[in-house]
């Protein structure tokens, strides 16, 4: 029986997903919490935290095909400073390399349909959805990549958001972008296309779209209102911007502006299915759009009668962690190594004489004058390190929280390049400052934001300087050559 790896799989897709493929095939369901999960003969639950390549490598032991379900568009910490952009990017990156590693032969991708447009143009939703799939791909396994519109169930994002708007406005005011082409299919035909790529086993990358039909949002908005029985007057205002609607949505929604600012941001965009993705039976989804919103929204009064409200990550983990991500720009000659490096000697040199570092071997202190041992001291970790990331274990200081006995010590902090770009992303994980959280978020966290802010401009300007000495000299030895 083929043994598959499904990340995401207590959450909207993937539970869904797991339930439809768990006859068979034996499935590791992996969640960042298995609390209240329950072992089933074809199925075993994992507690894995895809931040944590070493996590990603143990679940992917053996495994087949591989099954990303995965979007971190809210916090994972206690304290998070990062972009869902960034975050993504690291688990994608641990994902591709695990599967390599662990000779997994297939990888599928859930991602969104694509604007037919260049990807500097997109939104930070879709580009980082199209950058996932580049990280994914980038490794050697094929990745098989189902790309869908606005996907309707009782869960999720976009259509609860919708729907949500349909009940409680006694009439809508259309922005522009009520205007903008989407392609909705129904959750049941997009687990049942999931389903189909594991199957499949293509020898390159692809991309398959999945959709019913073709409309727009204002064509949503009528046929949401049409299967509740509800009369909703609508007029045109397209002068109104993306800007102004989002705080609205997200109040009268009641969902985190953490969710509604991107998906709304994606929303200026027409996402219509392109020909070169077709694939008979799986592009090509069955169910009407009327049914698909009459069975979301059935589902939905099922479920608000069952189920309560969950909490998030952090707050059942009960961990005071922060998760403090990076993306700056390096020289194109510097090596991943060598911007740790720079960093490191940076640090005593900004700081100059109240932040001191001292680097024995493989061990980093980072030290303050008032007082006698480090704040912080951090060990390189080999094993995890290559020419495209090194990573750092804090192994202790007085700023950092010491593990009980018996736990293993996680905090750490990484350098990773991404792709094959002088884009480098550095990240802080489950860091837990020995501060009272209130002084730690009022005075070490703010600096270490001003810090990396400053890091990145001298990067950046390096990048300006360094390249362009690098291409002027060049330019000179190719003529005298």
């Amino acid at each position: 029986m083929k043994k598959i790896l499904l990340t995401g799989a207590s959450g909207y897709i993937g539970a869904n997903l797991l339930n439809e493929i768990k006859d068979d095939y034996q499935i590791i369901a992996a969640s960042r919490s298995t609390k209240n999960k329950e072992n089933e003969q074809h199925v075993e639950w994992k507690k894995v935290d895809l931040f944590s390549i070493k996590d990603v490598e143990e679940a992917m032991e053996g495994i087949d095909t591989a099954i990303y379900l995965v979007h971190s568009m809210q916090p994972s910490a206690k304290l998070t400073q990062a972009s869902f952009v960034d975050m993504d990017a690291i688990l994608a990156d641990n994902f591709g390399r695990a599967a390599k590693k662990q000779g997994v032969k297939h990888i599928i991708f859930m991602s969104g349909i694509m604007p037919h447009e260049k990807s500097e143009d997109l939104s930070d939703h879709l580009r980082s959805r199209l950058e996932c799939e580049k990280i994914l791909g980038s490794y050697g396994v094929p990745v098989s990549t189902l790309r869908a519109g606005l996907i309707i169930g009782p869960k999720g994002s976009s259509f609860p958001i919708l729907k949500k708007l349909t009940e409680r406005l006694p009439a809508l005011v259309l922005p522009k972008w009520a205007y903008s082409k989407t392609a909705p299919v129904a959750l049941k035909d997009v687990v049942k296309g999931l389903a189909a790529l594991i199957e499949r086993r293509p020898e390159k990358n692809e991309s398959i779209d999945i959709f019913n039909d073709v409309t727009d949002y204002k064509g949503m908005f009528k046929a949401t209102a049409k299967v509740m029985g509800k009369k909703l007057p609508m007029m045109d205002l397209p002068i109104i911007p993306v800007s102004i609607t989002k705080p609205i949505v997200s109040l009268i929604t009641e969902e985190p502006k953490e969710l509604v600012y991107p998906l709304l941001d994606s929303l200026v965009h027409d996402m219509v299915p392109s020909k070169e993705n077709y694939v008979e039976g799986i592009t090509n989804a069955p169910t009407p759009l009327d049914e698909s919103i009459k069975t979301a929204i059935e589902e939905d009064k099922e479920d608000k009668k069952k189920s309560k409200k969950s909490k998030s990550i952090g707050q059942a983990l009960k961990k005071s962690d922060v998760k403090s991500v990076q993306r700056i720009t390096i020289p194109s000659s510097w090596s991943i190594d060598q911007t740790a490096n720079y960093y490191m000697n940076w640090l005593s040199r900004i700081g100059m004489s109240f932040i001191n570092t001292a680097i024995d071997g493989d061990t980093l202190s980072i030290s303050l004058p008032i007082f006698k041992d480090p704040i912080l001291i951090l060990q390189k970790n080999k094993d995890y390190s290559d020419d495209d990331r090194v990573l750092f274990m804090i192994k202790g200081g007085k700023f950092s929280k010491a593990v009980k006995e018996g736990e293993e010590r996680r905090a750490r902090l990484e350098f990773r390049r991404i792709l094959d770009t002088n884009e480098c992303i550095i990240a802080i994980h489950e860091y837990e400052p020995t501060l009272p959280w209130f002084i730690y978020k009022l005075t070490q966290a703010r600096i270490h934001l001003i810090v990396m802010t400053l890091f990145g401009w001298e990067t950046k300007i390096l990048e300006k300087t360094l390249d362009s000495t690098y291409l002027v000299d060049k330019g000179k030895k190719t003529k005298e050559a």
